[in-house]
């Protein structure tokens, strides 16, 4: 039986760089991606803990056919989907703390 996951786009402190990621474990994920459990990753390097936008999906290949589709897509359609779910680029991480 699959797992379920998530995709999550992170960001920097002024929205320069986007990251796209896929994870079964939400929160976890950005744990390890706020204290640089991998100091030489992407997130790392960029300084993109800023979770900004997020979906969850009842199975993990879903999460990552999506972060595949997300990932191909230009910035201007990244931008897109950030917004249409957080317009103020608000950081998501403390909503999904309380689960």
């Amino acid at each position: 039986m699959s797992k379920g996951g998530f995709v999550y786009i992170v960001t920097n402190v002024t929205h320069s760089t986007l990251y796209t990621g896929v994870t079964s474990d939400l929160i976890s994920r950005m744990i390890q991606h706020r204290e640089k459990h991998f100091p030489n990753s992407f997130t790392a390097k960029y300084k993109c803990y800023k979770l900004v936008y997020y979906q969850a999906f009842g199975h993990i290949e879903s999460a990552i056919e999506e972060e595949k589709r997300i990932k191909g897509g230009s910035r201007a359609k990244k931008v897109e989907l950030i917004e249409s779910m957080n317009p103020v680029w608000k950081d998501l991480y403390s909503d999904i703390q309380d689960w």
